[in-house]
C-alpha cells in the first residue's frame, strides 16, 4: 500500500509543469495566497464533525450495555484516524482497542459498532454521489468516460467468480473454526451484538440526523477550502459537491490517508470538470490533503498523549 501511494504521488507530482520556478516553490506560493482564515474554519468544522461521529458511536454501543464518555470516545476515534495515516484501515481496530483500555469495552463488539458505522457512511457516500450526478450530470459523465474500464472485462475467467470462490472459501473456514474454538465464538457473538446495536436504538431518527449532519459537515469543509483559493473560490457549489463526492470515493481507498489516490482523482476532476490548469489543480490538492493530514496528525498525536496518561492513571493504585 505505501509502495501503492508513493508512487501514485509520484506520478502526480509528475504532472506538476511549471515553467521556470520549483515544484516545491510553486506549491509553496500558492499555500501563501490561499485565505489562512478560511483553512482555520475548516479545521473548526473538522472538529465538529469528528465529534458528532465520537456522539454517534457512543449510540450506537448503549445498547450493547456499554455506556462510554464522550471524551473516551473522541480520543479513541481521534487515535483510530491517526493510525489510518500508516496503516490502511487500522484505526478502525485500534480505536476499539484503545476504547478498550480506558472503557473495558470488548473489542468484538466496538468493533461489529464500527463496521455499522461503516455501512451507515457508505449509504451517505452513495447517496451524496447521486446528487452529485443529478447536479452535474453531463460533467461527470465525461469525466467518467475519460476513465478506462474496457480492460477489466478481458479476462477470460470472470472476477465476479473468483470473488465468489474466496468468499466461499472463508465462509467454510470460520464456520470449521467456530465449531473448535470456543473463543471464536465468543468473539464472534459480541461482534454480532455490536453490530446488530443499531436495531435496538431508542432513539434512531437522531442517529440518521447525526449521520446525515456528519457529511453535511463534511462537505462544508470542503467549501471552505475551495473558496480559500482565489483560483477555485469562483466554481460554485454544484463544482464542490461535485469534487467533494469524488475526493470521498479517493479518500475510501486502502491508502495511508487516502493519499495517492486524492491526488491523482481530484485533479484530473478538476482539470476535466472544470478546465483548472493543471499545476494549480495539483497544488490546490496537495495544500488541501496536507492541511486535512497536519488537523489528522496534531488531534490524534494529543489525543494519544492524552489517552495514554489516563491509562496511567487508572493503574496507579489508591492509597
Amino acid at each position: 500500500m505505501i509502495a501503492i501511494t508513493v508512487t501514485l504521488l509520484w506520478l502526480s507530482l509528475r504532472g506538476l509543469n511549471v515553467e521556470g520556478e520549483d515544484k516545491s516553490e510553486f506549491i509553496w506560493n500558492a499555500w501563501k495566497k490561499c485565505n489562512k482564515g478560511y483553512l482555520l474554519i475548516m479545521a473548526f468544522v473538522a472538529m465538529a464533525s469528528h465529534v458528532l461521529r465520537a456522539v454517534r458511536w457512543r449510540m450506537l454501543l448503549e445498547p450493547t450495555g456499554n455506556k462510554v464518555t464522550l471524551g473516551n470516545s473522541f480520543l479513541s476515534l481521534m487515535i483510530g484516524y491517526l493510525v489510518n495515516m500508516a496503516v490502511p484501515r487500522g484505526g478502525e481496530v485500534s480505536r476499539c482497542y484503545n476504547l478498550y483500555k480506558l472503557e473495558e469495552t470488548p473489542v468484538e463488539v466496538s468493533f461489529g459498532t464500527v463496521v455499522v458505522e461503516r455501512i451507515v457512511d457508505l449509504i451517505c457516500l452513495l447517496l451524496l454521489i447521486g446528487i452529485s450526478f443529478v447536479v452535474e450530470w453531463a460533467r461527470l459523465k465525461t469525466f467518467i468516460d475519460t476513465l478506462d474500464f474496457s480492460r477489466s472485462g478481458d479476462s477470460s475467467f470472470p472476477v465476479w467468480i473468483i470473488v465468489a470462490i474466496l468468499l466461499l472459501m472463508a465462509f467454510v473456514a470460520v464456520v470449521y473454526l467456530m465449531r473448535n474454538n470456543q473463543r471464536l465464538r465468543n468473539i464472534l457473538r459480541g461482534f454480532k451484538d455490536g453490530a446488530m446495536a443499531i436495531f435496538r436504538l431508542e432513539n434512531k431518527t437522531l442517529f440518521i440526523f447525526y449521520s446525515f449532519a456528519i457529511w453535511i459537515l463534511y462537505f462544508v469543509m470542503s467549501y471552505f477550502v475551495v473558496i480559500a483559493f482565489p483560483e477555485t473560490r469562483d466554481l460554485g457549489f454544484s463544482a464542490v459537491l461535485t469534487l467533494f463526492a469524488i475526493g470521498s470515493i479517493a479518500m475510501a481507498a486502502p491508502l495511508p490517508g487516502g493519499a495517492g489516490s486524492y491526488h491523482t482523482l481530484v485533479p484530473l476532476g478538476l482539470v476535466m470538470l472544470y478546465n483548472l490548469p493543471k499545476a494549480d489543480a495539483i497544488a490546490f490538492v496537495f495544500i488541501f490533503h496536507g492541511w486535512q493530514t497536519v488537523i489528522m496528525i496534531v488531534a490524534g498525536v494529543i489525543s494519544l498523549v492524552i489517552s495514554y496518561l489516563i491509562i496511567r492513571w487508572k493503574k496507579v493504585p489508591s492509597r
